[in-house]
């Protein structure tokens, strides 16, 4: 089931993808083409994101491959409608892309084992988890970083667990004006998404709703030789295997 939600009169609305069209919550359906779509986790508690989680990004990053899942979070100001342009504003200059799968957790969550873990997942999403190098590199914490507004473009739907099945096959991809710069499989995650739920469910409540990012493979702006930072103008298109892909502007 592909679920995502869509702008009326003001609110954020669910809506469900049919043959047929967008069924509402009141049952009617409406056209796709004629909605505008918003981002397809409308309202998270929390977004907790989980860093250098592929082998290869680890080490094109020049950082060691951790022991543990390194965890920082987002805010519901990064949320963007699909599609939408993404402003990079002049608090920094070193902005840089991030294909990501995203994890949305559909049941209440506390001290769950990994062979569990799955069971408590709704659905995936593709996102970008778009990130100012230098300000997040500008003290310990990368929270200034990533935080920025509109930072944080997801897919157009929310896939259900059922469709996708195993999330560590999924081959995702990011493209700058057209040219692949990540090609990786979620098979290259250090932490699978059972283990990362599982570690995050021993700390903290899981809630319906909750997105989890979980990581994302090199071909990053940060691990080239020649490093040529997204600019007004630049258009990034991330894509996820059965999910879909999400294609923003940089604008200033």
């Amino acid at each position: 089931m592909r679920l995502l939600n869509f702008w009326d009169n003001g609110r954020l609305c669910p809506g469900v993808l049919t043959a047929e069209g967008v069924i509402d919550g009141s049952g009617l359906v409406r056209k796709e083409d004629d909605l505008v779509i918003g981002p397809c986790v409308g309202n998270p508690s929390k977004i907790i994101c989980i860093g250098l989680n592929y082998r290869q990004h680890a080490l094109e990053s020049g950082m060691a491959i951790p022991s543990v899942p390194v965890v920082f979070t987002k805010y519901n100001n990064t949320l963007v409608d699909f599609g939408g342009d993404v402003p990079l504003g002049t608090l920094g200059t070193q902005f840089d892309y991030e294909v990501e799968l995203g994890v949305v957790i559909g049941r209440k969550c506390k001290n769950v084992a990994a062979s569990e873990a799955l069971d408590y997942v709704k659905g995936y999403c593709v996102a970008n988890d778009l990130s100012c190098r230098d300000l997040q590199f500008r003290t310990s914490q990368w929270l200034m970083g990533k935080s920025l507004d509109h930072f944080l473009p997801l897919g157009k739907y929310l896939v259900t667990a059922d469709e996708v099945g195993d999330p560590q096959q999924l081959q995702l991809r990011c493209r700058l004006n057209g040219e692949v710069r990540q090609d990786s499989n979620t098979s290259d995650m250090i932490f699978s998404v059972a283990e990362i739920i599982e570690d995050l469910a021993r700390h903290m409540t899981l809630e319906p709703g909750d997105l989890i990012l979980t990581g994302t493979p090199q071909g990053v702006i940060m691990g080239l030789a020649e490093k040529v930072w997204l600019r007004p103008g630049d258009v990034v298109e991330v894509e996820i295997e059965k999910l879909g892909a999400t294609r923003n502007k940089m604008i200033q």
